[in-house]
């Protein structure tokens, strides 16, 4: 039985347990996630895991509830829809329910690579163990993953939508002495991440740690890396362009002002890469641009949240979406036009403190500030104008002149990030995106290398 044939299974017993005037809509997704893990240079952990999972909201008599499980056979699904409408009975009532999606043409990406989709633990190990070669005796960590996702939609009003995607992605650091190096990147397909190229990444960048020194804190220019700009547009997705937090007054956006930059254009892109084309609710996603020349232009929704600022959805319902809100997930900073730098090394072609062409060229106009490779631990402080405190992390180095000429020791910084990518606040941006694998398959974060007048670092990293 297909995905399809699931959730209308699912839509037919809520007609006939519930009654034909309950609203139902049915999302199955099958997902197959396969991660080769590595410590100490040797893989120490090769699994995979497959599963289904239904997930069920409906409506019936002004009451509203959801329930998921991963049973596809007739006593699962019966049971999945009994509990569902027992607990649409204990509700209390929803005024605000916003409908279902009606019927509406949904397009697929397109985006499935057999070989990622397929792939053997021998294709994941065989980057690992490139990885590894690559950074010359160092100690090595991280993991390679495949994923494949299938699905399909259903509602009680006719509308259906399916997909199929594939995601790969590799992180792994390199160690020297007491200095780490980092290299990550999430692709579509299996074969576009090569291990020998992240590992060389991650073990200059691991050696041109060695022995840093202390800097004061203070307000630097900074070159950050696309793993650091990364965590600026994660946070701008969970906080900022969030629909419910945008209704409820508590986001920083205001769309038709000008908030950014002018050469700062954002887009939740889910149809670039690694996402099935519906949402949760059924609604086709599509690119959503969310700042266009450094202008706010929109924030996302799903229908609860649009049917309340009388927009309508832009796909992004989700689970959890009715208490956090909808979030767009595949954000990207759109790269200075023009031809990228070298993706395999520095200034002379060599990995190091700077680890591509286009960093090298943001690196090479500053007289006096940081580069930055990667963010941690970063915290919320104030939701509304989105000041967050966090760490640096795998390598923070002295610019002068244009050059890293020292290794620095991490700091802990507190940064409103609107106001650092402000108008006039950002110097220059890299031409080649990079994309940034999060924790959850499916959800990535793509920028280049981003110049920026100043980042408030305030204290060393223990402080």
């Amino acid at each position: 039985m297909t995905e399809l044939d699931v959730a209308g299974q699912v839509v037919e017993l809520v007609r006939r347990l519930a009654g034909p005037d309950a609203q139902a809509e049915v999302a199955v997704t099958r997902h197959d996630l396969a991660l080769t893990r590595f410590a100490n240079s040797f893989i120490h952990q090769n699994l995979a895991e497959s599963g289904v999972s239904v997930r069920l909201r409906l409506h019936v008599d002004g009451r509203t509830a959801a329930g998921g499980g991963s049973l596809v056979d007739a006593d699962g699904l019966q049971a999945l829809v009994e509990r569902t409408v027992a607990a649409a009975r204990l509700c209390p009532p929803d005024p605000a329910w916003p409908g279902l999606t009606p019927p509406t043409a949904v397009r697929s990406s397109g985006l499935l690579d057999e070989d990622t989709a397929y792939a053997e633990p021998d294709a994941r190990a065989a980057r690992v163990r490139a990885f590894v070669d690559a950074v010359g005796g160092l100690a090595a960590a991280g993991y390679c993953r495949t994923s494949y996702r299938s699905g399909a939609f259903a509602n009680s009003a006719g509308h259906t939508a399916q997909g199929r995607t594939t995601e790969a992605a590799m992180d792994g650091i390199a160690r020297a002495g007491g200095a780490d190096g980092v290299a990550r990147l999430c692709a579509d397909r299996l074969s576009d991440l090569d291990g020998a190229t992240l590992g060389a990444r991650a073990a200059g960048k691991a050696r041109a740690a060695a022995d840093p020194v202390e800097l004061p804190p203070g307000r630097y220019e900074v070159v950050l890396e696309p793993a650091a700009v990364g965590d600026l547009l994660q946070n701008f997705s969970w906080y900022g362009f969030n629909g419910k937090r945008y209704a409820e007054r508590q986001s920083f956006a205001e769309p038709g002002t000008a908030q950014f930059d002018p050469s700062v254009t954002l887009v939740d892109d889910p149809l670039h890469a690694s996402a099935l084309p519906y949402d949760l609710e059924g609604s086709a996603r599509r690119a959503l641009t969310l700042v266009e020349a450094g202008v706010t232009s929109a924030v996302a929704h799903d229908r609860r949240s649009g049917a309340e600022v009388g927009t309508g959805s832009t796909g992004h319902g989700m689970v959890g979406a009715s208490t956090f809100g909808p979030i767009p997930r595949n954000l990207r900073l759109l790269a200075a036009p023009g031809p990228g730098g070298r993706p395999d090394g520095g200034a002379d072609g060599t990995p190091g403190a700077v680890a591509d062409g286009d960093t090298a060229a943001l690196v090479a106009g500053m007289a006096r500030g940081l580069l930055v490779s990667d963010f941690w631990y970063t915290r919320v402080l104030d939701p509304k104008s989105l000041v967050i405190t966090g760490l640096t992390r795998n390598g923070v180095w002295l610019v002068e002149d244009g050059v890293p000429t020292r290794a620095v020791r991490d700091f802990r910084f507190t940064e409103s990030y609107p106001r650092a990518l402000a108008p006039g606040a950002v110097l220059g941006l890299g031409r080649r995106p990079v994309r940034q694998p999060d924790r959850l398959d499916g959800v990535w974060w793509e920028a280049p290398a981003l110049r920026l007048a100043a980042w408030n670092f305030t204290g060393g990293a223990s402080g």
